[in-house]
């Protein structure tokens, strides 16, 4: 069982990486950045999530410089927008939300597990899940010069903590690991759609 659930934690975490290293390059052609610069928000989306949270739960080297399975995925989902430049121009604005809530919630999921594994407490897992989906989002538009999407968006983080709340929680509960990682992609992904679709937004402070 342990293997098994070693297993799918590392199909998960390369989806995902593969997934936000796609939606890091669509970001970067949007924003009219060269080839170089479309591998580099590639890769730093992709992996800046795992690569803080492996340092929070010491998991040292990180997996993103310790096994070439994830930098070589990053790079690939930037080749993919690179090769099929001129499509990718044109896909619309709800297929990159689909997209991103799609890596957020496999790099939740991802996150939450990979910190029960290495003994951190359930509450802190859930953080460490969040740490994990929004990392990467959030250092591509620091480098793209944004206001980070999870300081201003429509329910991003608290998706994130919701899917890895509900991952901790299932495999807590001795929940089939597959079973948890399905449930707790699922609430994230759903949460963060629906979010973008009907503007939820948590209250903002009043400034005088």
């Amino acid at each position: 069982m342990r293997y098994d659930s070693a297993k799918l934690l590392l199909v998960v975490d390369l989806i995902a990486t593969f997934v936000f290293g796609l939606e890091g390059a669509l970001a970067a052609v949007e924003s009219d950045l060269d080839l170089f610069g479309v591998l580099v928000l590639a890769f730093a989306t992709a992996l800046a999530g795992g690569l803080f949270r492996d340092l929070l739960i010491g998991a040292i080297p990180p997996a993103s410089i310790r096994d070439w399975r994830y930098p070589t995925v990053a790079f690939l989902g930037g080749a993919v927008v690179c090769l099929w430049h001129t499509t990718v121009s044109h896909v619309p604005q709800e297929f990159i939300v689909v997209l991103d809530a799609a890596g957020l919630s496999l790099f939740a999921v991802a996150g939450a597990t990979k910190a029960l594994h290495y003994k951190i407490h359930p509450f802190l897992a859930v953080l460490m899940g969040g740490i994990t989906g929004v990392g990467g989002g959030t250092v591509r538009d620091i480098l793209l010069a944004r206001v980070p999407t999870v300081l201003r968006s429509d329910i991003y983080a608290v998706a994130a903590l919701a899917g890895a709340a509900i991952t901790v929680a299932g495999l807590r509960a001795n929940l089939p690991p597959t079973l948890t990682a399905i449930l707790g992609s699922v609430s994230c992904f759903v949460l963060r759609v629906v979010a973008v679709s009907r503007h939820w937004n948590l209250p903002r402070v009043a400034h005088p």
